[in-house]
Parts: structure tokens; sequence; C-alpha cells
């Protein structure tokens, strides 16, 4: 059986349609929740219904035309395709309030970028790369977490047990804290308390600066080994004149 070829230009068009209907899906979304569009209710509906027809639509195609169908319906992005459209009809199907909290997983539907936008994917391959590193970092900076929720405890506790009146109520200090954000909403007032606060604010800036500095490394080694692969499948004299700087 000869399989069907879709000519680029017509492919790169329907990988744009969809792209700009995962966008418009998401911002009618996040309009249709505010109060003062509730009059648009209806506007809202069909458009709901159009998008996922056209999402079914372009599910069915794809497990159709993939080689290995039997596993298809179980790969990530295939979840996330199944996830942005069984809440429509699992609230056709249902008529239970509980149900309408699945149409929060409408949301995924911005992570159906990732099928279409190249960058995305050079940022999860990036992830990829230093997944080790990462995972050692998370568990360095949960463990700074409670060593800070600790020592703020018992530094500000006498002074104010009422918002220092546990070490896990602590942990939302050292939230704010660690990641240089501040809400101020809780702070201490003993010497100790602002000295100990100082100390935990400077090793915030690691905190934010480390997870940075690993992604920028990974994406420069993948872009690097790109621009190898590029040069080595290139003509001889396009190599030389790629080294020049």
């Amino acid at each position: 059986m000869k399989r069907l070829v879709i000519p680029p230009r017509l492919f790169q068009a329907a990988e744009l349609f969809i792209q700009v209907l995962i966008v418009y899906s998401i911002f009618t979304f996040v309009l249709e929740t505010m109060p003062e569009l509730s009059r648009f209710a209806r506007f809202f509906e069909v458009s709901e219904a159009v998008v996922v027809a056209i999402f079914t639509v372009e599910y069915a195609i794809r497990w159709a035309t993939a080689e290995k169908k039997w596993t298809y319906p179980f790969r990530p992005m295939s979840l996330v395709d199944l996830a942005a459209i069984l809440p429509f009809f699992l609230a056709l199907q249902v008529d239970l309030r509980a149900v309408r909290a699945f149409r929060l997983v409408r949301v995924l539907r911005i992570l159906k970028l990732a099928r279409y936008n190249q960058a995305l994917q050079h940022l999860a391959d990036a992830f990829a790369l230093v997944r080790r590193e990462f995972a050692v970092f998370a568990f360095l900076a949960g463990i700074t977490l409670l060593l800070s929720a600790t020592g703020i405890y018992y530094a500000e506790h006498d002074s104010q047990p009422d918002k220092f009146g546990s070490i896990l109520a602590c942990l939302w200090w050292s939230i704010v804290t660690l990641t240089t954000v501040g809400y101020g909403d809780v702070f201490p007032v003993t010497p100790f308390g602002k000295v100990f606060a100082s100390l935990v604010m400077v090793v915030g800036i690691g905190v934010v600066a480390i997870p940075t500095g690993l992604m920028s490394s990974a994406l420069t080694e993948l872009a690097r080994n790109k621009r190898d692969r590029r040069v080595a499948c290139s003509p001889l004299w396009v190599s030389m004149l790629s080294l020049i700087p």
C-alpha cells in the first residue's frame, strides 16, 4: 500500500494552524473564567466544541498514520493530546458537577506546543542532559530549605510565635527568601534573625543561579554539537570557512 505523502508547505501550514488554535483555546479558556464575560457563555461553548473537534481529528489522524499503532496512545505527547480533549467528552456524557474539575486539564493544551516548537524541544533535550545534576541540586535545595526554616524558627520563635510558630510554618519564609522573592509579610526582628536571614538571602542567589547555569551550559553544548554535525555534513570548503573566527 502506497503511503500518503503530504506536501511540505501543506504540512507546515497545518502545524502553524494547530499552534494558533492551541494559543486561541488557552486564551478563550482564560477569558471564560471572567464573570464580566458571562454573557458570551454560548460563544465559549461553541468555540470549545469546534476546538475539541479539530483536536480530535488531529489525534485520530496521528494515530491512524502512526507506525506503531498499539503503542501510540501511551506515548507522552499522545497522552497530552488525549488529556486536551478528554474532559470535553466526559462533561457531555456525565452530568455531575465534579466532572467540571476535569476542564482544568484543558490547561495542558499549552504542552501541545512542544510538539511543534523546536526551541521547546531543545529545552527538553537540555534538561535531559543535566537531569542528574538537577536531581542533586533539588536534593541540596531541599536540605537548604529545611536548615533555613529550622534556623529562623529558633531565632524568631520566642519573639514572633504567631508568625514563626513551627518549623513547618517557617518553610514559607524559607521559600520566599531563598528564591529572593521576599513578600515582606513575615520577616525577622531579632538581631540574630536578621543576620541569619542575610546569610539565607546570599545563599538564595546561588539557588537561583545554579539551575540557570546548568541549563545555559547544556543549551550551549547542544548548540555546539549541532553546529559540529552541520559542519561535518557540509562540503569541505564550507567547513573550512565555518572554522574562521
